[in-house]
């Protein structure tokens, strides 16, 4: 059994909502390798597997199981940042990032009814909520200004501009894993 850290889960959803909004640019750039076709599937698969999800809401809608997966999805996130960065750009990366970023997705629901059920307090689901849109704000906006600096620097092929961003994400995904086991405490069984 698990209990949800209000002050350290908000901390974790605000540097999630910071990626959110530092990568949300990049999808235009890495996935422009993939044919359309590809899109359909995609959302075929994640129609499917939501319902799938939603199934077994009856048992994991703990906080045991939202640690669970929040960590399962943040790993997913680091392992296809990773290999983007190991692989650069060509078609199969773009398509193991489209694969990695729609399963993490699949999870998205579960996601916001799990906090919002386990947190049961309007006045942490406003600050949940509020530390969200901050963090995705500033991501937004730091994406911004680190793509003019880029551009400062000589820097101005998008691939190159959307690669370079990856280093920073990369240590955004390591700082919320850590805020993930912060976020909750093993009780005693």
């Amino acid at each position: 059994m698990f209990k949800i850290i209000p002050k350290y889960f908000i901390r974790y959803k605000f540097f999630n909502s910071l990626f959110l909004g530092l990568s949300v640019g990049t999808i235009f750039t890495l996935y422009a390798p993939l044919e359309p076709s590809i899109y359909s599937l995609g959302g075929i698969f994640l129609a499917l597997a939501m319902l799938l999800v939603a199934q077994f809401y009856k048992h994991i809608l703990n906080a045991s199981y939202l640690f669970k997966i929040s960590l399962f999805v943040e790993i997913i996130l680091l392992l296809a940042i990773s290999y983007f960065l190991y692989a650069s750009y060509n078609y199969h990366s773009a398509l193991v990032l489209y694969a990695g970023y729609q399963l993490t997705f699949v999870f998205g629901s579960y996601l916001i009814r799990a906090e919002t059920l386990l947190l049961q307090s309007d006045v942490l689901l406003t600050k949940l909520d509020s530390a969200k849109q901050l963090g995705y704000l500033l991501g937004m906006g730091i994406s911004y200004l680190f793509y003019k600096f880029l551009n400062q620097m000589g820097i101005t092929q998008n691939q190159e501009q959307v690669y370079v961003l990856h280093f920073i994400l990369l240590v955004v995904e390591l700082s919320i894993i850590a805020l993930i086991f912060k976020s909750f405490k093993r009780l005693p069984a």
